[in-house]
């Protein structure tokens, strides 16, 4: 494997034996299956459980890795090109993010979406610089539009709680959230969902559609693999006979990069809140997801966080059980 950037580049039966290896590894442990592998870990954004995951996966597998981050280990990392660097910056990312992949065996690079113009966000215009830059093995740790190891911990949590791949249903809705988010994990989610041949809906207020290049590519997904996407601002309509609600905010797309019209939207609708009445026409044992970090009583009540529906927590350990998977086979153990 070369390459860790979206679920969509393997089929579902590679991902399944990823998903497979991730159980194996969790059950049957190989402390030396990468022992002198390195791993070079590049966070341009925030993060707790990614860089926590890969660090324990990395060690767990007997290899090491190391972090760089602009904020704590750097005097600032300018990414314009053509700029005269006479600013604070004291070091161009050109020369920055192939010494850093020099120094271990694959990367994992980790960039937030600009969030000014959907257009280059939908490209992937920031992220595919940065990988043009090198030529080891790399993973997408966040991305734009895509978060390919959140969605793979996903899909091994839907797995272990035993629901069907055709016929289950899978709701992502929007919550609200005091801040624009961006897009990357509600559009892997939903792609995951469609790809894992779910009856997936959107669930989202007016004025929060998820773009249409993100719909089309879960709508064909879907049709592949047997499930369906549809998409409503009806939350009993969405609900029905619901498995699963992924709940997770993003900025709204019909003002996009524009703070305060967002804000002003956003504002409207502080009761997207998740709480126990959101269930009542869904399956008695729907579980609730999200990737974390979690805002309690403003994305999900406490008595859904901390009660018999809630799967974060196992969510979030499968983080580390599916990169052991992906990094197992990128980097050389055995399959």
């Amino acid at each position: 494997m070369k390459a860790f950037n979206d679920l969509a580049d393997f089929s579902s039966e590679e991902i399944s034996s990823l998903i497979e290896l991730a159980g194996r590894l969790d059950a049957k442990p190989e402390p030396e299956a990468l022992k002198g592998k390195v791993l070079s870990l590049l966070f341009l954004s925030p993060s707790l459980r990614t860089l926590a995951s890969f660090q324990a996966a990395m060690t767990r597998l007997g290899g090491g890795s190391f972090v760089i981050s602009p904020d704590m280990s750097i005097h600032g990392l300018e990414t314009r090109p053509g700029i005269v660097m006479d600013g604070t910056a004291a070091e161009h990312i050109r020369e920055a993010v192939p010494v850093i992949a020099s120094y271990g065996d694959a990367i994992g690079i980790r960039a937030f979406a600009e969030r000014k113009n959907i257009e280059t966000d939908l490209e992937e215009s920031e992220f595919s610089a940065l990988i043009d830059l090198i030529d080891t093995p790399y993973i997408n740790m966040e991305s734009a539009m895509n978060h390919p190891c959140q969605s793979l911990a996903d899909w091994k949590t839907i797995d272990d709680l035993g629901i069907p791949a055709n016929g289950g249903r899978f709701v992502l809705s929007w919550a609200y959230h005091p801040k624009a988010l961006p897009l990357a994990v509600p559009a892997a989610s939903l792609h995951m969902a469609a790809q894992r041949g779910m009856d997936v809906t959107v669930l989202r207020p007016e004025g929060f559609e998820l773009p249409q290049p993100l719909m089309q590519k879960a709508a064909a997904a879907a049709e592949a693999s047997g499930g369906s996407v549809v998409e409503t601002d009806d939350r009993r309509e969405a609900m029905q006979d619901a498995h699963v609600i992924y709940a997770k905010s993003w900025s709204s797309t019909r003002h996009y990069g524009d703070r305060l019209a967002d804000q002003k939207l956003r504002e409207e609708h502080l009761d997207w809140c998740v709480d126990e009445p959101w269930f009542d026409n869904a399956r008695e044992d729907c579980r609730f997801m999200h990737c974390l970090p979690v805002r309690r009583g403003v994305v999900v009540a406490d008595g859904i966080l901390d009660g018999p529906r809630s799967v974060v927590i196992a969510e979030a350990r499968n983080r580390m059980l599916a990169q052991m998977a992906v990094l197992h086979q990128m980097l050389g153990g055995s399959s």
